[in-house]
Parts: C-alpha cells; sequence; structure tokens
C-alpha cells in the first residue's frame, strides 16, 4: 500500500521536472535573441619621417639607392564570429518542441499516476476504515449479546435461588407449624396425663422401689419423711440425687441417697408424655 508521503514526492518531482524545462526554455531564447557582436580589429598607425629633417644629424655617406619596401596591402579581416551558440535550426525547434511536449506528457503521467495512486490510497483507506467500523459494530454486539445472555443467566439464577429460599421458607414454616402442632398435642397429652392419676402412681412406684433398696440405719426413727431431687436419663439410670427438707440425720439422709443409686434404673412411665429427667420425690417409708 502506497504511503501519502510517496504521493507527495510524486507531486514534488513533477514540478521540479517542470521548473528545470521552463529554464532550458528560457535559456535558449534569451541566446537566440541577443545580438552579435563585431569583432575586435588591430588598428595600426604610422608617420613616415625624412632623414633629413633630424636635428643633430650627420649626413649619410650617400648610398646607393635602396629599393622601396613594399607597401603593405591591407589584409582581409575575418568576418567576426558570433558570440554564444549559433542560432537552432528549425530540426532543432522542433526536437526542442518535442522534448518539450515529450516532457510535459510525462509530467503530466506523472501527476496523473500520483492522483490516481493518491484516490486508490484514499479509497483502500475508506474501505480499511469501513471494515474497522463494522467490526467495532460486530465486536460491540457480541459484547452485547453476551452480556445479555450473562445478565439472563444471572437472573434466572436469581428467581431460581429465590424460588428456592421461598419453597425452603414454606416448608420449615410447614414444618415449624407441624412441630408445633405436635409440642401442643404432645403437652396437652402430658398435661392431661399428669392430671390424672397415672403420674401419682409412677412416682409411688419409684418411691416403693426406692424404699426397697434402703438399708435402715439404727439411727432412724419413725416419722420420717424426706423430699428427694433425683435426676435420670431415658431409661430410668440416675444420675444424680440430692436430699432436700428430711426429718433425719446425717446417716439417714446418706443411706437415702444410696438407696435411690441402687434402685437404679428407676421404673418407666405408663406414658412416655409423663416422662421427666428431673424428678421430686416426697421418700415417706413406712
Amino acid at each position: 500500500m502506497q504511503r501519502p508521503s510517496d504521493r507527495w514526492i510524486s507531486i514534488g518531482l513533477s514540478l521540479l521536472l517542470h521548473a528545470a524545462l521552463v529554464g532550458a526554455l528560457v535559456w535558449g531564447w534569451l541566446l537566440f535573441r541577443q545580438p552579435p557582436r563585431p569583432a575586435p580589429t588591430l588598428a595600426i598607425e604610422a608617420t613616415v619621417v625624412d632623414a633629413r629633417t633630424l636635428k643633430g644629424t650627420q649626413q649619410p655617406v650617400p648610398q646607393p639607392p635602396a629599393a622601396a619596401p613594399p607597401v603593405p596591402q591591407p589584409q582581409p579581416q575575418p568576418e567576426p564570429e558570433p558570440e554564444g551558440p549559433p542560432p537552432p535550426t528549425p530540426e532543432e525547434l522542433a526536437r526542442r518542441e518535442q522534448q518539450r511536449q515529450e516532457a510535459q506528457a510525462a509530467a503530466d503521467r506523472a501527476q496523473q499516476e500520483a492522483e490516481e495512486r493518491a484516490a486508490q490510497e484514499a479509497a483502500a483507506q475508506a474501505k480499511q476504515a469501513e471494515e474497522q467500523r463494522r467490526a467495532d459494530e460486530q465486536r460491540k454486539a457480541e459484547q452485547q449479546r453476551k452480556a445479555d445472555a450473562k445478565a439472563a443467566q444471572e437472573r434466572k439464577a436469581a428467581e431460581a435461588a429465590l424460588a428456592q429460599q421461598k419453597a425452603a421458607e414454606a416448608r420449615e414454616a410447614s414444618e415449624s407449624e407441624a412441630e408445633l402442632k405436635r409440642s401442643l398435642a404432645a403437652e396437652e397429652h402430658a398435661s392431661a396425663a399428669r392430671s390424672g392419676p397415672a403420674l401419682a402412681n409412677w412416682q409411688a412406684q419409684i418411691a416403693a422401689k426406692i424404699e426397697r433398696a434402703w438399708l435402715r440405719p439404727p439411727t432412724a426413727r419413725a416419722g420420717i419423711q424426706c423430699m428427694l431431687d433425683v435426676t435420670q436419663v431415658p431409661g430410668g439410670e440416675v444420675t444424680q440425687v440430692s436430699i432436700g427438707d428430711c426429718n433425719g440425720d446425717q446417716a439417714v439422709r446418706e443411706s437415702i441417697e444410696a438407696a435411690v443409686y441402687r434402685a437404679s434404673p428407676l421404673p418407666p412411665p405408663p406414658d412416655p408424655s409423663l416422662f421427666d429427667r428431673h424428678l421430686k420425690i416426697n421418700f415417706k417409708p413406712d
């Protein structure tokens, strides 16, 4: 592809060629118009003097007359040579005109070629700019399409996550409601069971088993009554025993605490809803 600098170089060379042709034509015309200068001639001036007229000269001895010197004949003067180059002939003028026309045609062709190259370069640049514009538009459209697809995917993911969250919340609410209903039902059942004779019968069974495991100490007297705090685990295993109000001495207290551990595991309740980890038993042995 031609660069913009090549175009200006071509135009500069064309202008220099035209200037050289015009200068050559003007110089030839000036030489042809200048008139020729005459050739320089040698001028000699002389005067014939008789020797007898000279003062202070002696009369020479008469000599035989000498032959008279030959009279110089005027020499034909050569024609003056014209200064500068000779005027061009018609053939030379025709040749120069032909050269000028050829140079002008060459300069015109060079200028036309330079203009064509400039037009081709401009067209190529315009085509490249159009291709670049289309490529940029396609790239932007592809980026927008990807951004839209990503946004749509993120929106779907957010909607799916929201739906899952709502479903989980609804499921959790349903499970909480069901658990609340079961808890209320269990509490109602346990309350009904505790209000009936089942709880008293179970506590009586526990007290009877403890009494059977009790080893009465010598200091125990009649009418002993002690309040027992018993901690058990599911299955009736006793884990902790403490004696509250009790009218017995220390030996009686220790013997009752040992009897509770020997009575483990305690009898299970007739109704599972009556089970309680922390029991309060009124121990009143016969």
